[in-house]
């Protein structure tokens, strides 16, 4: 199987190209500083920047790629509006549909969707979209439900796979997952980047949650 990792220097994405290349997959990364980047050894690597669609395409079909599938772990790296998701989306779906590649595993957040809290105690309800989605990580959520929209409307197989907090621990292994289609399991708080990226490489192959959004969580 050959993939592509978008995000791969950030924290979720080095988990995501560790595992894909456990599992015997061909992996691209697309990477502005390919010096920088500690798995260049073991990776084919494109230098250039996600909201450029010419990288993009290079990285999904350049020197004979044949990138089937791609992983992308894009998003904000603070609290400010950093527009990520809205720029580099769109660029990611055009390339993919010139290059003709269908499938993409997306991570998303449990903020992207109006329905997600439905599952949860109202007080925490009320806290989390008023405290949270609403103050601390406006513009982050605002992003993740721009991803959404694109995805969904791409006509792409996506799946976008969507966690609470994340955290920097162990995982727990996928067994000890709660996945939910609906919306986020009740209780759900945190999981850990391990969990998210062994439950997102498992989607590079499997077919179940395909053109859905996904929550995880412990």
């Amino acid at each position: 199987m050959k993939v592509a990792v978008f995000g791969a220097s950030g924290r979720t994405g080095g988990l995501l190209v560790e595992r894909c290349l456990a599992k015997g997959y061909e992996v691209t990364v697309l990477v502005r500083r390919p010096e920088a980047f500690r798995l260049w050894e073991r990776v084919r690597m494109v230098e250039g920047s996600v909201f450029d669609g010419e990288a993009v395409r290079r990285t999904l079909s350049g020197d004979g790629a044949g990138v089937e599938v791609v992983l992308s772990a894009l998003g904000a790296r603070s609290l400010k509006k950093e527009d990520v998701l809205e720029r580099a989306v769109p660029v990611m779906v055009e390339a993919m549909k010139a290059e003709g590649v269908r499938r993409i595993v997306a991570l998303g957040s449990a903020g992207a969707l109006e329905d997600s809290l439905k599952q949860q105690a109202a007080w925490r309800r009320w806290f989390v979209q008023t405290i949270v989605y609403n103050t601390v990580l406006k513009w982050a959520v605002a992003s993740q439900v721009d991803q959404w929209k694109v995805l969904a409307a791409s006509g792409l197989d996506f799946t976008m796979v969507m966690p609470p907090m994340l955290t920097e621990g162990k995982g727990r292994g996928l067994g000890r997952v709660r996945v939910d289609g609906e919306a986020l399991p009740r209780g759900g708080a945190r999981i850990a980047r391990e969990d998210v990226a062994d439950f997102m490489v498992a989607q590079v192959e499997g077919r179940d949650w395909v053109g859905k959004g996904v929550y995880v969580s412990w």
